[in-house]
Formats: structure tokens, C-alpha cells, sequence
């Protein structure tokens, strides 16, 4: 009797007879091409929603009014106090504006994968590098936002998770599809547990945020 298996495209390696530059492109599954969805629409909502409430303190202060933006909800979770500091205009302008085309990216790579795309390894090695680049950028809001400007912003937040989690994925794919170097054993770590990674990262910078605030969230 035949056993039929079910192979994720994303981790499927090409024919042996495939030997040309071809034989380097791969395309995701469609849960891959899911998640890549799921967080970028999460990142461009949050980049949207810090955008629009950032025009409206503009507003308000040539008004001569004041604007508190909905997720301002105490000294700590203070959006609007994030907003106005220097940092969330770390090149100039206001940090949501990059987020709004970066986030619109990811969505672009993941509605290609949903259509059957397949993209060579120069392809996904850049795009790995852009979800570094937003990873390290985030590392470094948050150490601001804890340190320096002891504010929390909810919508940073969110997006601060669909980009930690969009980035091991994405570097997972490439490790599984040995884009990226790695021994047997990491690549069969990412194999079987990539979701790991992403949930003790996030759950690291929870529990920086809990120890940061201790006293205010036990009081």
C-alpha cells in the first residue's frame, strides 16, 4: 500500500536534477504566507493608528488645544507621551511613517506566496535583512521607551510583537531552505520549533516591562 506525505513547500528542497540558478528560489507555504499577512497588517494598523493621532497633537497645538490619544490610559501606558518625545522621530521624521511602507511590504511578500510566487535567494536575504533592520530598530525603541522616556505606547507594542515574530519566521524560512548557514541541528530546531524563539523574545521584553513598572502594577 503507497503512504502519501504532505510536504510544506516552504522546506521542500528542489529536484536533484535541478541544477541551475533556478534551483535557488523557493516560495513559502501558505501558513508562512499567512503569518507574513496576520503581522503585517498588525504593524501597518498600529503605524496607521500612531500617524493619525501624531497629526492630531500637530493640530491640537497649533489650535493652542490639547489631544490625548485613546490609548493614553495612565502615566505608564501613555501613548501620547511616546508620541511626543524625540525618539519617535529617530531620522527626521515620525517613526510610524516608515513603518507604514515596511508593514505594506510584508503584506505584498505574503499575498505573492499566497499567489504561488517564488523568489531566489538574493530575494529572501534582503528581506531578512529589512526584518533585522526593523528588529533591531524596535530593540532599541524599547530600551528608550522603558529608560528614557518611562512611557509605554500600546501600539509601539503591537507592533514591536508582529516584527519580532515576522523576523525569526522569515529567518527560520531561510535557514530551513539553507539560505542562510547553519548546522544540521539548527536547522532541524527551526524545523520543529520555530515558534519557540519568538514567544521567549516576546516574553522577555514582557517581563522587562513588568520588572520596569513593578511598583505601578502592584499598586
Amino acid at each position: 500500500m503507497s503512504k502519501t506525505t504532505v510536504k510544506d513547500v516552504s522546506t521542500e528542497s528542489e529536484p536533484e536534477r535541478d541544477t541551475t540558478a533556478a534551483a535557488r528560489t523557493a516560495g513559502g507555504s501558505r501558513a508562512f504566507a499567512i503569518l507574513l499577512l496576520i503581522t503585517g497588517a498588525a504593524g501597518l494598523l498600529a503605524a496607521w493608528v500612531i500617524t493619525i493621532d501624531k497629526f492630531k497633537l500637530l493640530e491640537a497645538k497649533v489650535a493652542g488645544t490639547t489631544f490625548t490619544p485613546g490609548c493614553s490610559l495612565n502615566p505608564v501606558v501613555s501613548c501620547g507621551s511616546v508620541m511626543e518625545s524625540k525618539q519617535a522621530a529617530a531620522f527626521g521624521f515620525p517613526n510610524p511613517m516608515l513603518g507604514l511602507v515596511c508593514y505594506g511590504i510584508v503584506i505584498c511578500v505574503g499575498m505573492s506566496l499566497l499567489a504561488g510566487a517564488r523568489f531566489p535567494r538574493w530575494y529572501w536575504l534582503t528581506f531578512n535583512f529589512g526584518t533585522l533592520f526593523g528588529v533591531a530598530f524596535c530593540t532599541w525603541l524599547q530600551f528608550q521607551s522603558l529608560y528614557r522616556i518611562n512611557a509605554l505606547c500600546l501600539w509601539c507594542s503591537l507592533a514591536w510583537v508582529a516584527t519580532i515574530t515576522m523576523f525569526w519566521y522569515v529567518t527560520s524560512f531561510n535557514i530551513r531552505n539553507a539560505f542562510l548557514p547553519a548546522p544540521r541541528w539548527l536547522k532541524g530546531f527551526f524545523g520543529e520549533f520555530t515558534w519557540v524563539v519568538p514567544v521567549l523574545h516576546i516574553g522577555i521584553i514582557g517581563m522587562l516591562i513588568l520588572t520596569r513598572w513593578w511598583e505601578f502594577w502592584t499598586s
